[in-house]
């Protein structure tokens, strides 16, 4: 039969599950989201924003409540809390809604995540701590990256609000597994001050941060208010230091820093959770958009990066054992980096191309993902051992906040220079064509509509279509009945006037459907080159940048001075 202990380890991944999932989820519905609730983009980013900003802001605070009043009610009023938020979301009618049911489900997840994983190590012995952190661990990163294969297929089949009410049985059963099988005792640890003043100042630094990353393009990069938000965001993150240093229980433990080996799986984290979700949070976008492929298409182009990770993640345990820390985080680093070159370079429209750099980032990832859970951990005990679990959860989830920012804003810009230089080449194409002024007009308002939604241009297989031809014939020939005043002429020669503009008018239109087609593909041509390069253009610019998770390796021991073993 199986162990209580096993039994709360299940339901603490059920609960890690929800919550990482969540941050990757919307990525791949979003194209279906922006047109359900017909908004743009850059107001649909912050449904994403919103979950990682409060859920990285709020998890170390209210980890700390749960420490006063019990991590098991704590536990259950955080499930509560997430499928309300799911619920709100899946039911929401407008981008505001959707953004405050993310926002309860991320105050939800804030509660759940340091809840699951302390529950989840204080279950089993210390000999088997090890074990569980990598464990706990592994289910993040798998989480996270399963996020778009699963929300891809549930678009495809149940509609983009299925991903959030997909939810809410799997809450109900952790709700019932957690009744049952947690302990609700809990030790009076008398009156525990919580840090407030730390959470506001974090919160306003990734707000302020955020805001710049999102904004910055639309507002100008030196604009008052955009160099405002990034001075604040300085000058809060500097205040929340001096802060942590001076009360006398800091949100952040500064001595966790001391570590050096925790600073770097801190780093790591990080950046791995940049380049992670850089490549998952565009690239649906870009298969469903620029290459007209369904969601679920999209979710299982994706899939060799969620299946690399499903495969590397259970064995980084045993790499870790066998190789050591520095050669275990140094192999993965250089995946991804490896990966990364692939996707600055690769031709998009060669999908085994894709698909290697996809193998690469999640076999790299999944190489990480585990070890980093528990060489976090190293050596600390206690207080300093949860705390250290919580400030790498927040650490995570700045990862996956600043990818969705920095990729998001940078497709942003992109996406609107491409869209001008589109806009000026239809122009400049379609006014140089020897056809009518409103066949003129229907063309480019054609285009301007695909822009709109930022998708290559259809084919036009008939732009003057057979209706419109005969209401120009007959308005054509009731213009040449009345210019020769044959509106009384006998039936036979109406009825020769008659085809005589019939037959001039197809002609025209004959050819002026030939002239629409022609450029209407040269359009769709530089469309598809120009989205192209707008989706394919930061990774290019973030490869060089990779070289900084290569650097985190040396912040690792050996071989000779690996921090842990699993059990």
């Amino acid at each position: 039969m199986m162990k209580k202990s096993t039994k709360v380890i299940a339901m603490m991944m059920i609960g890690i599950f929800l919550c990482m999932l969540d941050t990757t989820v919307m990525n791949i519905a979003l194209p279906a989201i922006q047109t359900g609730l017909n908004t743009d983009l850059t107001h649909l980013s912050w449904a994403l924003n919103i979950y990682t900003v409060l859920f990285a802001s709020l998890a170390i605070p209210l980890g700390r409540l749960a420490d006063v009043w019990g991590r098991g009610r704590m536990y259950l009023i955080g499930l509560g809390l997430f499928g309300i938020g799911s619920l709100t979301s899946g039911l929401s009618l407008s981008v505001g809604l959707l953004i405050t049911g993310r926002a309860i489900q991320s105050i939800g997840a804030a509660i759940v995540f340091p809840a699951s994983m302390t529950i989840g190590i204080q279950s089993v012995a210390l000999s088997r701590r090890t074990g569980v952190i990598a464990s706990l661990g592994v289910m993040q990163g798998l989480a996270a990256a399963l996020g778009p294969t699963i929300g891809g297929a549930v678009t495809q089949f149940w509609g983009w609000r299925g991903i959030f009410l997909i939810n809410v049985p799997l809450v109900a059963v952790a709700l019932c597994g957690c009744i049952a099988w947690l302990s609700w005792r809990h030790p009076s640890h008398g009156q525990v001050k919580l840090d407030l003043g730390g959470s506001a100042l974090v919160m306003t630094t990734l707000l302020a941060l955020t805001l710049v990353l999102v904004k910055g393009n639309d507002w100008g990069w030196t604009s008052r208010v955009v160099l405002s938000l990034g001075v604040t965001s300085a000058l809060t993150l500097i205040a929340f230091v001096w802060m942590e240093a001076h009360v006398s229980a800091p949100m952040v433990p500064l001595a966790l820093f001391k570590d050096r080996q925790f600073n770097g799986a801190a780093l790591a984290t990080v950046l791995t959770g940049v380049f992670m979700v850089g490549l998952l949070v565009l690239m649906p976008s870009f298969f469903t958009k620029v290459q007209s492929k369904t969601e679920l298409m999209a979710a299982i182009m994706i899939t060799p990066a969620s299946m690399m990770i499903f495969i590397f993640s259970p064995i980084s345990g045993f790499l870790l054992a066998k190789l050591g820390a520095r050669r275990v985080i140094f192999s993965g680093s250089l995946a991804i980096a490896t990966g990364y070159g692939v996707l600055s370079l690769m031709g998009p429209s060669q999908y085994w191309q894709f698909a290697l750099a996809a193998l690469l980032v999640g076999a790299g990832y999944g190489t990480i993902i585990g070890p980093i859970t528990v060489l976090a951990a190293g050596d600390f005990t206690g207080e300093l051992l949860t705390a250290s679990q919580s400030v790498i959860g927040v650490f995570r989830q700045i990862g996956t906040s600043l990818a969705v920012a920095i990729f998001v804003s940078a497709l942003a810009a992109n996406l609107t220079t491409a869209k001008t230089q589109i806009r000026t080449y239809a122009t400049t194409t379609v006014t140089t064509l020897s056809i009518p002024k409103q066949a003129k007009r229907d063309t480019l308002r054609v285009v301007d509509h695909q822009l709109a939604t930022e998708q290559t241009a259809q084919t036009v297989h008939e732009p003057i279509t057979a209706a419109k031809a005969r209401r120009l014939v007959a308005a054509i020939y009731m213009q040449v009945l009345k210019a020769r005043s044959l509106q009384s002429a006998p039936v036979r020669i109406k009825a020769q006037i008659h085809q005589q503009v019939a037959q001039k008018v197809h002609s025209q239109v004959k050819h002026t459907n030939q002239r629409i087609r022609t450029a209407a593909s040269a359009i769709k041509a530089k469309t598809k080159i120009e989205l192209t390069a707008a989706f394919m253009r930061p990774y290019q610019v973030a490869w060089p940048f990779t070289l900084l998770l290569v650097m985190t390796t040396w912040c690792f021991a050996g071989r000779e001075r690996k921090s842990g073993k699993p059990s």
